[in-house]
């Protein structure tokens, strides 16, 4: 530091806390007593939060610097806007606290909650911290403040706190939402009707508290969605706590259980609700393949077992919920579609299980996903079928098959062929070449989303069943079923028209 420099007085970037004067710092309050000159913000009302927070601190013979903003939320017609507007008060101010520096006294600028989160004073610090010797102590923040009214964790473990300003747009702010474990979200006021939309989108508002000046003796606690949008203002909170905590209750474990669809293959075809729910998950519970598509998440406990034991799998994973535990089970693909969901509601029916929350989140279907390959091959009435006898005799199959046929639908066929199943697929083409023409297409769809994707267009009396296994899903198209092909490849869709 050079002697010129030394001859400066000190700037201080003061945190004095979330507003409760006995919440500011040992050093905060020495600073304050000592500081030649303390400087804070107000609106224009004049009336300054900070210096009411820091007034048990202060002297009588301080010099005082009130920095008064020229514009808050209003609108203003200076020629730059409202950020013109700031961008020059902020040169001013930084203006009027330089004198004092250069004159050798040293400065507490105040600051509500931290110096350097979300706070004024950074617009000070960039402007004067390479010219002067400058310091900041630390605050407890609004957020931290919050928590503690609520007497409920943050985070927990690895969980992941975001902080949001409400001034992002809505969309974004219920993006963010939905990929956290906890949040915090400032800068209320006019902003919260917004937010309180953007809660509701992101399936969080449930688990939201408002809090209102926090620490104070005006200290005001809600659930985030009963307050009046009209009566919010800026020193106010939402908090979405940490997904480990229910409010009031600490004793019993509360548990859930949501089945989850993961869609066809590839993890941007996961929904971001269930990857959110994914996120939030103690145990996760499925088929092998299907947990392995799952992001590892530390402390998550994963729970593999064989694709042919479902009644056993959602036994275990009601009695994980049952006991406390936030569980997952996974499905290919939608969960309701030849997929966990029956299996799981099907076991919570009993009377041992009729305690456990059980929620089901939908998938992209692997039958959508198919067809969306060649274009809309079920774009009119369709059916849905699965080949397998594994739980159904085959005479109910073959019956299922001809009536669809003969009801001139199109129709998905899931579980087509498997290594001990090699039959069935020669035997529905037979039955359906009684009611169709043996032009109707079929698409072969094979690991649609997967890194060994192909998808073939071929004639029902071409359907060749040693190209077909498990990792397959037809659709057999119907008398209206149109094939087109030009420059950019194979098109296929069922009109949603019908003759006559």
């Amino acid at each position: 530091m050079s002697a010129e420099t030394s001859a400066h007085g000190k700037l201080w970037g003061v945190g004095i806390g979330p507003g409760d004067p006995e919440l500011m710092t040992v050093k905060a309050a020495r600073v304050i007593a000592e500081a030649d000159v303390v400087a804070f913000h107000s609106a224009r009302h004049g009336k300054s939060i900070s210096r009411g927070v820091a007034a048990p601190y202060m002297r009588e013979d301080q010099i005082e610097e009130h920095l008064v903003y020229p514009v808050t939320t209003e609108t203003i017609d200076h020629p730059g806007g409202y950020q013109g507007a700031m961008d020059e008060f902020y040169e001013d101010a930084s203006g009027r606290l330089a004198a004092h520096l250069e004159a050798g006294r040293s400065v507490a600028l105040l600051a509500a909650g931290d110096p350097l989160f979300y706070s004024s004073y950074m617009h000070m610090h960039k402007r004067l911290a390479q010219r002067f010797d400058a310091e900041v102590i630390p605050g407890v923040t609004a957020v931290s403040a919050a928590s503690a009214a609520l007497a409920m964790p943050l985070v927990e473990g690895e969980e992941v706190l975001t902080v949001l300003p409400g001034t992002l747009p809505q969309a974004e702010l219920t993006r963010r939402l939905r990929e956290t474990d906890a949040a915090a979200i400032l800068k209320l006021g006019r902003t919260y009707p917004a937010v309180r939309q953007a809660l509701k989108d992101s399936g969080r508002i449930d688990e939201a508290w408002y809090v209102e000046r926090a620490s104070t003796d005006r200290e005001r606690i809600a659930s985030a969605d009963e307050v009046s949008d009209s009566d919010v203002p800026y020193f106010s909170i939402a908090v979405i706590p940490s997904p480990s905590t229910s409010r009031g209750d600490t004793t019993a474990p509360t548990g859930e259980l949501v089945v989850v669809g993961l869609g066809p293959g590839d993890q941007a075809w996961t929904t971001p609700e269930v990857q959110y729910e994914l996120s939030l998950a103690t145990d996760v519970v499925g088929y092998g393949p299907y947990i392995d598509r799952v992001p590892e998440r530390p402390g998550q406990r994963r729970h593999a077992s064989d694709n042919r034991v479902e009644a056993e799998r959602a036994a275990m994973a009601l009695d994980l919920a049952k006991n406390g535990a936030r569980v997952a089970v996974v499905s290919s693909g939608d969960p309701g579609v030849f997929a966990m969901a029956a299996a799981v509601l099907e076991v919570a029916a009993e009377d041992q299980w009729r305690d456990v929350p059980v929620r089901v989140l939908p998938g992209m279907t692997a039958a959508n996903a198919v067809a969306s390959r060649v274009g809309a091959p079920l774009g009119h009435d369709y059916a849905v079928l699965s080949l397998s006898d594994r739980l159904k005799p085959w005479d109910i199959v073959a019956q299922r098959i001809s009536a669809v046929a003969s009801a001139d639908m199109a129709f998905a066929v899931y579980n087509p062929a498997s290594k001990s199943r090699t039959w069935q697929v020669a035997a529905m083409r037979d039955l359906v070449l009684e009611h169709r023409s043996p032009d109707t297409p079929v698409i072969i769809g094979r690991d649609v989303a997967g890194v060994q994707e192909s998808v073939r267009v071929v004639r029902l009396a071409d359907l060749d069943p040693a190209e077909i296994d498990m990792r397959c899903l037809l659709i057999v198209g119907s008398s209206m079923t149109t094939v087109v092909e030009n420059e950019h490849g194979t098109r296929v869709f069922t009109p949603r028209r019908y003759p006559g």
